[in-house]
């Protein structure tokens, strides 16, 4: 009998999408961007993803990108709200006022839906699939008049012994316009992650290669070319950085190049040896390492198919990562999530 299961269930009250496998389950909620609010492993007592036990569900649909793991589409920040693609230039809305820019889209808080979900035998996964397809019923199309689908696949099993979670994103353009392709998760990981274990315990590796300048009054490319990674930045390459109690604001890099497909950031808990392990896929160029001031129990590794404002950089597409796709065509990528 398998013990991977999945089935309907409400979380604070809202419907949500429970995968369960023998020692672990993950709590998808549709509703907030198919955003996977909770993962644990029961067997080992982790936490990987901020706690949302305590929340209160308004503040969490309030600023769902401080949860778990979501979809973000056209993620970070566009210079002045202005989005320049080969066919068009589009002015959307400012969202960040202070600092006269337009960030991380809005498919995060749409509801999506529940396209189909089950147990997937040949590999005793199981799965749920949701879409949203955005098209003129949409407030934000005035600003963004491009019809597109929008899927979230999140599929747990087990892998040697361990759980194993795993998000597919996926982009189709359904318009005769070319599409953006702008997507990272803004990933929150619970840090200490382990019950009962310190924040001061929690150690982060991240595969990184060149370090990206920002302007620190808004957050954006600065035009100057990328640096060497310096003392600081080999702590994330070493894994000795412990990525809570002190402010990390927007450290950003390019990753670097895979020895296979995918890059793996570590996240280590010295007191009991447990580890999280994230696999993202190389679709993903960049990271944005962030902690929200540092003292909140949680902090973000987050992953991204181009640069901050990359669609407007005068760069190639092969430096800030910068890609559309045109008419009936699709983009995806997968990131993966382990305990040990």
């Amino acid at each position: 009998m398998s013990t991977v299961n999945v089935k309907l269930s409400e979380f604070k009250g809202v419907p949500s999408v429970e995968l369960s496998t023998a020692g672990a389950f993950a709590v998808v909620v549709p509703s907030i961007g198919s955003n996977v609010v909770k993962f644990r492993d029961n067997e080992r007592k982790i936490e990987v993803f901020r706690n949302p036990d305590d929340a209160d569900i308004k503040d969490i649909k309030a600023k769902p990108f401080l949860w778990g793991v979501q979809a973000l589409y056209l993620a970070n920040r566009f210079r002045d709200g202005v989005l320049r693609t080969s066919d068009a230039v589009y002015q959307l809305p400012i969202n960040e006022p202070l600092m006269n820019n337009f960030i991380h889209g809005f498919i995060h808080d749409r509801s999506h839906e529940i396209k189909s979900y089950g147990v997937i035998k040949e590999t005793n996964r199981a799965y749920v699939e949701t879409e949203y397809i955005y098209d003129k019923k949409d407030e934000f199309y005035q600003y963004l008049p491009i019809d597109f689908i929008f899927n979230v696949r999140i599929e747990l099993g087990d892998r040697k012994g361990s759980p194993r979670l795993k998000q597919t994103i996926k982009i189709t353009n359904i318009s005769p316009k070319k599409l953006p392709i702008s997507i990272a998760t803004h990933t929150a990981i619970a840090a200490p992650f382990v019950d009962g274990s310190k924040g001061e315990d929690v150690r982060l590796t991240i595969p990184i290669g060149e370090k990206l300048q920002l302007d620190e009054s808004r957050w954006l490319p600065c035009g100057k070319p990328n640096l060497p990674l310096d003392t600081y930045d080999k702590l994330y390459a070493t894994g000795k950085c412990c990525p809570v109690l002190r402010d990390i604001n927007n450290n950003m890099y390019k990753y670097a190049k895979p020895e296979v497909d995918v890059n793996r950031i570590i996240v280590n808990d010295l007191s009991t040896g447990h580890k999280i392990i994230n696999s993202v896929g190389n679709e993903y160029k960049f990271t944005i390492i962030w902690n929200d001031g540092g003292f909140k129990g949680y902090f973000c590794p987050e992953p991204m198919t181009g640069q901050i404002d990359a669609p407007n950089l005068d760069m190639p597409a092969s430096e800030s990562g910068y890609s559309e796709i045109g008419p009936s065509e699709e983009f995806s990528v997968s990131q993966w999530f382990y305990t040990e």
